[in-house]
């Protein structure tokens, strides 16, 4: 379990074919001290298991539900990405209870500047829309966001200069897909609703 404050900003390393997965390779020397085999790190929002550590770099398998799922498998060396450390049950809950587990993809449709602030639509897919709610919670690449508006093809977030300067929300450009999860309580909610029809 997370909260979608991002502890560091990752540098992919190199991305190595292993079929029918790949393997993921990112430094960043403040999670990897004390990094432990088998922890989880949520990695631009896919919560993903450190199965070696070299240095200040970590190595992760990812499979092909991971690699269709989520846009890790377009990830090459040079490129960023969002690391936070599984939540403690002593810690404060900050941002939302985000599990990692990625429900979707999203695409940034537009990007406005707002003074210091860039408000960004997203499209994304009619069931992840439906589990969205203005001022509601929303994860983007691991990032645990407040929903501004929803509708029926888009929603769309206000980023504030800290985020976007020690996210990868602030290099997004239009065009670019994002991994989505959505509220976890909403989740479960609609589901008993389903299941009590």
């Amino acid at each position: 379990m997370f909260t979608g404050l991002v502890e560091s900003l990752g540098r992919v390393v190199a991305v190595v074919a292993e079929p029918p997965g790949v393997r993921l390779v990112v430094e960043s020397a403040e999670i990897a001290q004390g990094a432990q085999l088998g922890e989880s790190i949520c990695t631009s929002g896919c919560c993903l298991s450190v199965v070696r550590i070299d240095g200040p770099r970590l190595e992760f398998q990812l499979g092909p539900e991971t690699l269709a799922r989520t846009s890790l498998g377009q990830r090459e060396a040079g490129h960023r990405v969002n690391l936070e450390r599984s939540l403690r049950l002593s810690d404060r809950l900050g941002g939302h209870l985000v599990t990692g587990h990625v429900d979707g993809q999203g695409r940034l449709e537009s990007r406005v500047q707002e003074g210091d602030w860039v408000t960004c639509r997203f499209s994304a897919s009619p069931a992840l829309l439906g589990q969205m709610a203005p001022k509601g919670s929303v994860t983007i690449d691991g990032v645990s966001l407040t929903l501004v508006d929803v509708t029926t093809g888009w929603f769309s977030v206000a980023l504030i200069p800290h985020t976007l300067s020690c996210t990868t929300l602030g290099s997004l450009a239009e065009g670019d897909t994002v991994n989505l999860e959505t509220d976890l309580m909403f989740k479960y909610v609609a589901r008993w609703l389903e299941a009590t029809r």
